[in-house]
């Protein structure tokens, strides 16, 4: 239980330093936002709060899903852990000049 709990918040962590990361690089004009349904609403206050509830819901979700089938959450957790993880790095990369 007190791992999945550290695993659903390394995952919000994730998705919301997506978000914000995302949110500088489009202001810099050095990225662009990959998702076709968040371009409409990306560089508004509303991109990040869907981010924060969108990760949020997820967790609850996951947490849920936990208590009956606990391998398919913690799979699933540590998808997104990774998937989120390597956009992160994917991110950050584009700060550091080449």
């Amino acid at each position: 239980m007190k791992r999945m709990k550290y695993l659903l918040g390394l995952l919000v962590f994730l998705v919301i330093a997506d978000g914000v990361l995302t949110h500088f690089l489009l202001e810099a004009g050095i990225a662009r936002e990959g998702n076709p349904l968040l371009v409409p609403i990306v560089g508004d206050a509303g991109f990040i709060v869907l981010k924060i509830a969108g990760a949020l819901l997820c967790a609850f979700i996951l947490w849920d899903v936990h208590r009956r089938w606990p391998r398919v959450a913690a799979t699933s957790a540590w998808s997104g852990v990774i998937f989120y993880a390597a956009i992160v790095v994917w991110n950050t990369s584009l700060f550091v000049p080449a």
